[in-house]
């Protein structure tokens, strides 16, 4: 529960508790902070034990770490029957990214480079007299 608090602040906290609520009342205080504590910890539990049962034996390995965000997503990651691992590994964002701003710069073609881009500078070679577009006069 307090996994995130040093030694010092630890003692910090103590000495402005005896300041506080001094010497003499000090245990009295602690001892209704536990009591309270526990009394919270029971009420989750009796409320987590309520929803089970209002569930049904369908969700009787329900685990409410798995509401968390975060649990959830993790979970959902390292499930294989989704093949998320394959798509997330597959993916990769900075190449992605070049592209897209290689095409937007007019740098992207059809010829890749020896760097694996794509340059579209290049001309395609002048088509023959043969293959010469008609020529419109009207759509000038």
């Amino acid at each position: 529960m307090f996994n995130d608090i040093g030694p010092l602040e630890l003692v910090t906290i103590i000495v402005l508790a005896v300041l506080v609520f001094g010497p003499d009342k000090l245990p009295k205080v602690i001892q209704d902070v536990m009591r309270t504590i526990r009394k919270i910890r029971e009420f989750s539990e009796s409320a987590k034990q309520d929803i089970r049962a209002e569930l049904g034996p369908d969700f009787k390995d329900f685990d409410f770490e798995d509401l968390n965000p975060k649990t959830f997503l993790r979970k959902q990651l390292d499930n294989e029957d989704l093949g998320l691992k394959e798509i997330r590994n597959g993916f990769d964002l900075k190449k992605e990214m070049a592209e897209v701003t290689d095409a937007v710069h007019g740098r992207g073609g059809d010829t890749p480079s020896p760097g694996g881009r794509v340059d579209m500078a290049k001309k395609p070679e002048d088509p023959g007299e043969d293959d010469r577009p008609v020529f419109d006069a009207d759509a000038t």
